[in-house]
């Protein structure tokens, strides 16, 4: 990905121009990279099996080359020298942690029961998806909008340690303790700690090593300015290339499921589309009430927004079983949520004007 202005200075219009043909038409290939995988997943004879048949973790293995190629050229651009700023910012800490382990969660549940009364199945597996804090595609749509990477980096990290210890914890309260509280129907699940902490490892520790080590070893072999302004835009491109690759893999495992049953996929989509929208414009309101700066907020709403559909989906078929409607609600996840958070990522760089420029707190915003 090309460089983006350092502070909140230029209009959405100027910061959309700045961007590379990959970048600026993302959204068209997004488009494209559903329909293929989709067109795919439809007409190819046991091409899912295929995909699925070797996993890292409960996670296929394309999907998670896909992820590692898609998270690395992200997390090389994170300046880790200042991630201490960011450590020490309570108020960011403080948001993120109520947006993304109260907030998320309770608002999924209240969502998958306003909306889905009568479809427990769905109803689960929308639950399931508000618990799943995201820790991949996140870092592309922050990147994108402008947001600040080493937030990001270190917020990611954090929503990781949570996934890890809390995941089941708020799936034993959210899908038995509050329901029966309140008089509604209850489900039994259990979840994997070995597979929820492989799915971290991998998908977040890997590349975050990896990230690291070719930033620290490539500043102290050549300098920042080399590394920043030669090896990074070489390496930028392939986030995207990575995140394209993952849409078609991900919707040829899934095609068949999405185009064969296309009105559930409709009632489970408008839950997800209020979720999204809710949790992000509480997030950009949340970080300009509390004067994050735009860089800051942005990176607060984009991570509240996202889901780990990955983790979604894998729970709910080791826990209710492949053609189960719960998965069925973890697929229509990321058919939801890719196209709306790029949207948001526009709606994010319009809203830049309401931001006081400060170079305390958007000093974090993209380098390159």
């Amino acid at each position: 990905m090309t460089s983006a202005p350092a502070a909140d200075s230029r209009s959405e219009t100027e910061v959309v121009a700045h961007l590379s043909r990959l970048d600026r038409f993302l959204p068209v290939w997004i488009i494209l990279a559903m329909a293929l995988g989709l067109i795919l997943g439809r007409t190819v004879d046991g091409l899912d099996e295929a995909l699925d048949a070797v996993k890292i973790g409960s996670v296929s293995l394309p999907i998670a080359i896909g992820l590692l190629v898609m998270m690395y050229p992200v997390l090389a651009k994170v300046r880790y020298d200042e991630t201490q700023r960011v450590t020490g910012d309570h108020k960011l800490l403080g948001a993120s942690l109520f947006m993304n382990w109260i907030l998320g969660p309770a608002l999924m549940f209240a969502l998958a029961w306003l909306m889905l009364p009568d479809l427990p199945e769905f109803r689960t597996g929308l639950i399931i998806v508000g618990l799943a804090r995201c820790i991949a595609m996140v870092l592309i749509w922050n990147d994108l909008a402008c947001g600040d990477r080493e937030a990001a980096a270190v917020l990611v990290a954090v929503n990781s340690v949570f996934q890890v210890f809390a995941f089941g914890a708020l799936g034993w309260f959210y899908l038995q303790t509050l329901p029966s509280w309140l008089g509604l129907e209850t489900t039994s699940a259990e979840f994997s700690f070995w597979s929820i902490t492989v799915s971290v490892l991998v998908f977040l520790g890997i590349p975050l090593v990896a990230g690291f080590l070719t930033r620290t070893i490539g500043e102290k072999a050549k300098g920042r300015e080399w590394y920043e302004d030669t090896f990074l835009p070489r390496l930028g491109p392939w986030a995207l290339y990575g995140l394209l690759f993952t849409i078609v893999v991900l919707f040829a495992l899934q095609g068949d499921a999405i185009t064969s049953q296309p009105f559930d996929v409709v009632r489970i989509s408008l839950p997800l589309l209020v979720y999204f929208t809710i949790t992000f414009g509480l997030g950009m309101v949340l970080g300009k009430v509390l004067d994050l700066g735009y860089a800051k907020t942005a990176t607060l709403a984009f991570t509240a927004s996202g889901n780990n559909f990955e983790l979604a989906i894998a729970v709910a078929i080791g826990t209710f079983g492949v053609t189960s409607g719960q998965a069925l609600a973890g697929v229509v996840g990321p058919l939801i949520e890719v196209p709306v958070l790029v949207g948001l990522v526009y709606v994010a760089l319009w809203a830049r004007k309401f931001f006081t420029p400060s170079t305390t707190s958007d000093q974090g915003a993209p380098h390159v």
